[in-house]
């Protein structure tokens, strides 16, 4: 299925409120809401570039490590986890290759998959990205906090 037939979901909490209302204060939370998740992407782009990798290889790191099965992930399950399509998968994962970040090796369930892991490089380079970004969340926990608050009233 490609991306842009890929259907969406949300959960029945985020549901529109009965009678469709909108309260000014829906409008500014959404914003706020929004604003945040901006700045934390942004603040993540910008770590990523300080340690040399891309935001997409940042996040394919962490995807490997914390999306993945202990056996690795396949180049399938990398396009699946950054929503890319299986050849842009494969163009990361061979750029990763090149900088030692991540290896490959045949999957000895089936061989013709290929599972990446995380090398001692990449292992380093995604913790230390994850320090700051945890700290960094911590930081913004208490506005994303109050705004999901707010979200959960409306919901009410």
């Amino acid at each position: 299925m490609t991306q842009s037939k890929r259907k969406t979901t949300r959960p029945a909490s985020a549901a529109p409120s009965k009678g469709g209302a909108m309260r000014e204060a829906d409008y500014a939370a959404l914003a706020q809401f929004r604003y945040q998740l901006r700045t934390f992407l942004a603040f993540s782009e910008a770590a990523a570039q300080s340690a040399g990798l891309t935001p997409q290889q940042h996040q394919a790191l962490l995807a490997i490590k914390g999306l993945a099965a202990p056996d690795g992930a396949s180049v399938g399950d990398i396009a699946r986890f950054l929503l890319i399509r299986h050849h842009t998968a494969v163009e990361l994962v061979d750029r990763m290759a090149k900088l030692k970040l991540i290896g490959r090796e045949a999957d000895p369930q089936d061989a013709r998959r290929v599972l990446v892991r995380l090398t001692a490089k990449g292992e380093q380079k995604l913790r230390s990205l994850s320090r700051i970004h945890l700290d960094e969340l911590g930081a913004a926990a208490p506005a994303l906090a109050r705004i999901l608050r707010s979200f959960r009233a409306k919901a009410r």
